[in-house]
């Protein structure tokens, strides 16, 4: 059984021959060919390369476009900043938005014809050419929220929110329809999910009703055009107190993933309870944990998860978030033994 097959069983919630697993890998990718952090940002092919190597040596399920979270901002005009030791990110001290009065200069864009969305578009058809056949390429694409977040400065947007949320709108909308044409081409370079970043849906950011307001109704729209499309959604959000329930209820997913429990589970067995037979559980070892756990620590804390969500399927082994970038593989290589082993149906 091929990964394709092991997880597209999962996600129809039906038994495989083991628990599918999938460290959130990306960028410490980089280090199984030995680019830098800049590199793997801008060259979609040495990104590709990387990614399909790690990704075999270490043996994971699903392979997901995850560059980092600047890609859909810089198109819009962000200055990003390229390092080669750390993520890129955007400029702190020059947004792009630097007012509220300007949210109403992000107009619609073309995704296929702008510089990052581009690359990001042939990354996918890359790793789709050369793993598609035989596992799950995932999209990743931030929610609105995130990419406009990017331009304006989370605590600026926050308070934004907050005084003139009537002013974001348009933006959110354009950002909404840009998406959608990026979302469109992932799926036609051959991605057979969409997995929505909605960075901001917790308790740890802001209210359901705030979240359902400025992103849930954008959200719902473009889950429903990526299914037109003839695609999964899937979303990840690894705050704490991820809002399942307005999540679902706007989206449908067929999986989250997730690093905390949600602020209705008390624990493990009861997050299985409440939403083990609708969707596709994919998660949730703390990357931060994994720095300072020994590796019989993070065997224990494998084999607890699959004890808990295992039965009848709808579970993917992975990491709340992605894969700690200064670790080498080790850890990732014991995960993928827990699930292949102890994880066996």
């Amino acid at each position: 059984m091929n990964s394709l097959e092991r997880v597209s069983l999962i996600l129809q919630h039906k038994e495989a021959d083991h628990v599918p697993v999938y460290p959130i890998l990306n960028s410490v990718s980089r280090k199984a060919t030995g680019i830098t952090y800049a590199e793997f940002s801008r060259d979609p092919k040495k990104c590709a390369e990387a990614i399909i190597k790690a990704t075999e040596e270490i043996g994971a399920d699903v392979i997901t476009t995850l560059v980092d979270l600047s890609v859909e901002a810089a198109d819009w005009g962000q200055e990003v900043i390229y390092h080669d030791n750390s993520a890129a990110n955007p400029n702190l001290d020059n947004r792009l938005i630097k007012s509220a009065d300007e949210y109403d200069t992000i107009g619609i864009i073309n995704p296929r014809e702008t510089p990052r969305m581009k690359d990001h578009i042939e990354l996918a058809r890359l790793l789709y050419e050369a793993k598609g056949q035989e596992m799950p390429i995932v999209g990743f694409v931030f929610a609105p929220l995130g990419v406009l977040s990017m331009m304006r400065g989370q605590e600026q947007m926050f308070m934004d929110l907050i005084r003139c949320p009537q002013k974001m709108q348009g933006a959110l909308r354009n950002i909404n329809e840009t998406l959608k044409e990026l979302c469109a081409a992932l799926i036609e370079a051959g991605c057979h999910a969409i997995m929505l970043d909605t960075l901001y849906a917790s308790r740890s950011i802001m209210s359901p009703k705030m979240w359902d307001e400025n992103e849930g109704i954008y959200v719902e729209e473009l889950s429903d055009f990526i299914r037109e499309k003839g695609a999964m959604v899937m979303l990840h959000n690894c705050g704490h107190g991820t809002y399942f329930d307005e999540q679902i209820k706007r989206m449908k997913p067929v999986a989250i993933s997730y690093q905390h429990l949600p602020p209705n589970c008390s624990d493990l067995a009861d997050v299985k309870a409440k939403y083990g037979n609708e969707i596709t559980l994919i998660g949730h070892i703390e990357p931060g944990w994994i720095y300072a756990c020994t590796n019989e620590e993070l065997r224990e804390k494998c084999r607890e998860q699959i004890d808990a969500y295992k039965k009848d399927g709808g579970f993917i082994l992975a990491t709340g978030c992605e894969y700690p970038a200064s670790l080498d593989f080790e850890k990732a290589k014991i995960m993928v033994e827990e699930a292949r082993t102890y994880g066996r149906y």
